[in-house]
């Protein structure tokens, strides 16, 4: 496995205002199957190292983040994922993987930061109803 768990809790906001963000069992377990179904065979058909940025987040590290109310970071069902080569290669590889597989998931999200500039991909596996709704969106924040 590519993956850690300590890999999808880490948070270097939650380190620098000293929040607790360690995940109950079942977020745990929803992490494992975002990992399992999502992560590691996206880490295998790219080939190279993939980043997670942000991954479960606790309700008191998402607001902190000015991460969405309803964000499935905090349930542990989305990681937004970042890569040290070319972000468009891995961009349309993430869409193709999911077409090609049939895989499911509920949101993959094309995210740029308008003031810096930094780009990520955000995949929800599940939305906060346990739906699979399949939005490919692309957003600036």
């Amino acid at each position: 496995m590519y993956f850690t768990l300590q890999e999808l809790i880490r948070s270097n906001e939650a380190a620098k205002r000293k929040i607790d963000n360690t995940p109950t069992f079942e977020v745990v377990d929803h992490l494992r199957e975002l990992t399992e179904k999502v992560l590691e065979p996206l880490r295998a058909a790219y080939g190279m190292s993939i980043n997670v940025s942000s991954g479960y987040r606790c309700p008191e590290l998402n607001k902190a983040v000015g991460g969405s109310a309803t964000s499935v970071h905090q349930i542990g069902y989305a990681a937004d994922l970042q890569v040290n080569g070319s972000f468009n290669r891995f961009r349309d590889l993430v869409v193709e993987w999911f077409k090609k597989t049939g895989t499911r998931f509920d949101q993959i999200l094309l995210e740029r930061n308008k003031a810096t500039g930094a780009m990520w991909i955000h995949i929800g596996l599940y939305n906060n109803a346990g739906q699979q709704r399949g939005q490919i969106k692309v957003m600036e924040v």
